[in-house]
């Protein structure tokens, strides 16, 4: 009968091989930083499309709006044109006594349509609520007081474009970040991926920062 102490052990008996616990933390560390970094680069990512959306929205609005406007302006013109002829035809001599009564009430008549083109205009420019319930000219689907004004989108647009430009920012630091994670999960040497670890941490608080900035911006807060 032979020694089983003896015996030579064979693989199946062989303990596994473990990875070094420090090995093993660093890979945590990555991995978890990763997936953070990740998950705010997705909420990122998702903010930047949906108010990037609403700025071109608002942009084709505003230009609609002043359209609007310009339409006002051209009938404003053509008003102040049949009264300025009015007038010269009065003041010149060309209109007959009996007709002149009659000639003063169209010119009153054609200022009082300029002075409402002038209310639209600057209701249409600034906004319903900029210009006072007094100032209401300007239906919108038979009510008043309901005009987004020109310069109220403008101010959005402008809005939207500063966040849009903070979520760009953001994507980049935050891209840079996971690639810094990448490399440094491939590194041996355990200075080498604190380096990593370090560089990788910094550039994604600042991505992350940078895109509270951004929503907080987009959302007027």
């Amino acid at each position: 009968m032979t020694n089983d102490s003896n015996s030579p052990t064979t693989p199946k008996d062989q303990a596994p091989a473990t990875e070094p616990v420090e090995e093993r933390n660093w890979d945590v560390i990555f991995g978890v930083l990763l997936s953070i970094f990740a998950a705010t680069l997705a909420i990122n990512d998702l903010g930047a499309g949906k108010f990037g959306e609403d700025e071109i929205q608002l942009t084709t609005e505003k230009s609609n709006i002043y359209q609007w406007y310009s339409s006002k302006g051209i009938k404003e013109t053509l008003v102040e044109g049949q009264r300025d002829l009015l007038n010269t035809l009065m003041l010149g001599g060309a209109v007959s006594p009996g007709q002149t009564l009659g000639m003063q009430k169209m010119s009153a008549d054609l200022d009082e349509k300029i002075k409402r083109f002038k209310k639209e205009k600057k209701e249409i420019l600034l906004g319903s609520r900029a210009v006072g319930q007094e100032n209401w000219v300007q239906e919108i689907d038979g009510e008043f007081g309901k005009v987004i004004g020109a310069k109220e989108i403008e101010t959005k647009v402008a809005r939207l474009s500063s966040a849009g430009d903070r979520f760009d920012l953001a994507t980049l630091f935050l891209q840079l970040s996971i690639v810094m994670g990448a490399i440094g999960i491939v590194m041996k040497k355990e200075n080498v991926k604190s380096v990593f670890v370090s560089i990788m941490s910094l550039l994604g608080v600042t991505g992350g920062v940078i895109s509270v900035l951004a929503f907080r911006i987009a959302l007027g807060s």
